[in-house]
């Protein structure tokens, strides 16, 4: 793989997945405004992505290193009969993730018809901005200053929920994800937390599923030990930075606007500039 493409999918994966501006609709879009067009039938790409996904969930495990061991602490406990708020939260977790994970598995092959046409996917993406900035349009005197005591499991359900517009090219995860758990009553940090908290087990999956392939793909192990490691990096500064964003005024609104105005300018370019299929 050429280096330069290499930086540029580590780099776009580990920021675009977590920032709320849809990391897959970026990944098949900028390729593309450069010439580049991405076969998802390439047997050299898979292994690749595979480990940018498995270099994006290392990043967050490591990051809320300290949050997860208190979760599952806390998951164990409930299986003995103590509850605590750590313990709600796993159990919240566990019914948030299984929403998007059931329609993904039912829905993958249809799905798999919009990337192809990145006209549709940079529609999407200006779609997704239009969500972002409604939905972080929320003033600040109403905005809720904490969360409550305890995610219940139907709050943590109904931000699972959201999880699903993601599995459509140009939507982004984590700013649905955080959107709803804002409307649920959580604080912008505690919906920025849960959402990559929750992203956590999917991202991880995604990656942990084609392992195998992976691994047996000798010749392809160092390119995709090098982009998972600049994923890796990407990923750890970019949540680092989002959580600093959300702890003070940050707002999905702006990120709105900018996938509202990329999303434009892409579909601007491809009309000016047709794609071959």
């Amino acid at each position: 793989m050429n280096v330069l493409l290499l930086l540029l999918l580590s780099v776009l994966q580990g920021v675009t997945e977590l920032f709320p501006v849809s990391s897959l609709g970026h990944t098949l879009l900028v390729p593309a405004l450069f010439g580049v067009h991405l076969d998802k039938h390439t047997p050299a790409l898979l292994p690749f992505l595979v480990s940018l996904h498995l270099g994006t969930a290392m990043a967050l495990l490591w990051y809320f290193r300290a949050r997860w061991m208190a979760v599952a602490q806390g998951f164990f406990g409930t299986l003995r009969g103590r509850s605590s708020d750590d313990g709600q939260l796993a159990w919240g977790l566990i019914v948030g993730t299984i929403p998007a994970g059931l329609v993904g598995l039912w829905l993958e092959k249809p799905l798999e018809h919009l990337f192809h046409d990145l006209r549709i996917v940079a529609l999407a993406l200006m779609v997704n901005g239009i969500v972002l900035w409604l939905g972080g349009r929320q003033r600040e005197d109403d905005a809720p200053q904490g969360g409550p005591q305890r995610l219940t499991l139907v709050q943590a359900a109904l931000v699972g929920v959201a999880q699903i517009g993601a599995l459509i090219p140009g939507f982004s995860r984590s700013g649905l994800t955080m959107i709803a758990g804002s409307r649920v009553g959580l604080s912008r940090k505690d919906a920025a937390e849960f959402s990559f908290l929750l992203g956590t087990p999917i991202i991880l999956a995604a990656g942990v599923l084609e392992l195998p392939k992976l691994l047996h793909d000798h010749a392809q192990l160092a390119t995709a030990a090098l982009g998972g490691l600049l994923t890796f990096i990407a990923a750890y500064l970019s949540v680092r930075f989002l959580m600093r964003y959300f702890e003070g005024h940050g707002r999905l609104a702006s990120f709105g606007i900018y996938c509202i105005v990329a999303g434009a300018l892409c579909l601007g370019w491809f009309a000016l500039h047709p794609i071959q299929s």
